[in-house]
């Protein structure tokens, strides 16, 4: 019997995969540190991936 594979996650359109990513506030701080704050994609909330959508049934492709 054949055995199915999962399908692929699919890449979010809006980040191409790279959800999170450390912006530099610009300067440092009093331990010399760079100062960061990180920021999410909004389309996918920070995963990276979107789930396919399902089209209604008998609706066409």
């Amino acid at each position: 019997m054949a055995h199915h594979t999962p399908p692929r996650a699919r890449i979010c359109p809006a980040c191409d995969g790279f959800a999170s990513v450390a912006v530099t506030l610009g300067g440092r701080d009093h331990r010399g540190h760079l100062r960061t704050v990180t920021a999410h994609c909004p389309a996918c909330q920070g995963t990276g991936t979107v789930t396919a959508r399902r089209l209604p049934e008998g609706a066409r492709a």
